[in-house]
């Protein structure tokens, strides 16, 4: 089985990029495929990869103004020839899904959202902080895009989603099964520890859509230490409004972050995410969570066991889940033990065998779709 693997870009580290790295420790030979690559901003690991670009690597300021090239990237991956390969794995949320390919090729995308840009647009938006006069010509220039991913998904065979959440968005807006695989979580790097705090942490960038906001107002009102490490537009407003028992850390190394988790007393997570790598980090190091009940935290935090939830955001909501989790007693060792549920190692068997299972089956009867 000849394997390539496609991503919308490599020009930022996040979650979708650890799942590449973790792609490339199954696949090693597999070589992977992508609209742009910043090796500045990626981890060393990355330089031992074959990674090939399309021509949009060439265009000025392109890792400034990648968001500003938003109609090329469909031509970037209709550009790129696998006719070689027997199975494409797309890794994407955006423009990797309408790579070309043969009939007698298998595609299979690890969906972390159906485009969040056309099919969340108010969403999207909120996040980006857009000015009036992008928000009245964005619209315009979705609408040939939202035509396209349409026409492109009929290619993918088989689509994964990183949660429930997002395979019931993607059956909601592609009409399609998906199989539900958790993107890596790397545990062993977040260890136990003896030393307990009295502290509640949140890690977060500061933007208005994570919600900081109401866990700074809660936290006021309940006089409790509270440490928040992450920067972003909201900082200054946030620590205006915040008494002397918030302290704003800024970013901190990796190594930082792992002390400051396995500190606290628990972690406040107070937004929605499609997934949330940060409360299963905080969970691998045996610290409960106190999530906003929505999103990938449903699926990740048990009420009781390894967290508490909130059901509205609000501060009302918060502080009464920050008064029900002083009730509890939460045991690290069991809190770690459903953290392992989504390391990185069981990602990596899940998929290696989904893709060969699927393969399977492709290759001993004609393609279809879901």
């Amino acid at each position: 089985m000849k394997i390539a693997i496609v991503h919308d870009y490599l020009n930022q580290f996040g979650g979708a990029e650890r799942v590449i790295s973790a792609l490339h420790e199954i696949w090693p030979e597999a070589p992977i495929y992508t609209s742009i690559y910043n090796s500045k901003k990626m981890p060393d690991i990355f330089s031992s990869m074959d990674i090939r670009t399309s021509f949009m690597q060439r265009f000025p300021f392109v890792f400034n103004l990648f968001k500003w090239y938003l109609l090329f990237y469909p031509f970037a991956f209709k550009s790129f020839d696998l006719s070689e390969y027997d199975v494409i794995l797309s890794s994407s949320s955006a423009w990797a899904k309408g790579i070309r390919k043969r009939k007698e090729q298998l595609h299979i995308c690890y969906c972390y959202t159906p485009m969040r840009f056309v099919w969340r647009y108010d969403d999207y938006v909120k996040r980006e902080n857009f000015g009036f006069l992008i928000k009245a010509i964005l619209p315009l220039v979705l609408k040939p895009i939202k035509k396209w991913e349409l026409e492109t998904v009929k290619e993918v065979d088989n689509f994964i989603a990183i949660s429930k959440t997002i395979a019931e968005r993607i059956r909601m807006t592609y009409r399609r099964k998906s199989d539900i695989i958790y993107p890596p979580v790397e545990c062993s790097l977040f260890q136990p520890s003896n030393l307990d705090q009295d502290y509640f942490l949140v890690v977060s960038r500061l933007n208005s859509y994570k919600r900081i906001d109401i866990v700074v107002k809660a936290f006021n009102r309940l006089e409790l230490p509270l440490k928040i490490i992450g920067d972003g537009p909201d900082r200054k407003p946030l620590q205006r409004m915040a008494n002397s028992n918030i302290e704003f850390l800024g970013r901190r190394s990796d190594e930082e972050l792992k002390q400051y988790l396995a500190g606290c007393r628990a972690l406040v997570f107070p937004g929605e995410e499609d997934f949330g790598i940060v409360p299963v980090e905080a969970m691998s190091v045996g610290r409960p969570v106190i999530a906003y009940r929505a999103g990938g935290a449903e699926e990740t935090v048990i009420d009781g066991l390894t967290g508490v939830f909130f059901n509205e955001q609000m501060v009302e909501s918060l502080v009464a889940a920050v008064n029900k989790f002083q009730l509890n007693t939460f045991e690290k060792n069991k809190i770690r033990e459903h953290a392992l549920k989504f390391d990185k190692e069981v990602f990596k068997e899940r998929i290696k065998n989904l893709v060969n299972s699927k393969f399977t089956v492709f290759r001993d009867k004609e393609p279809c779709n879901n």
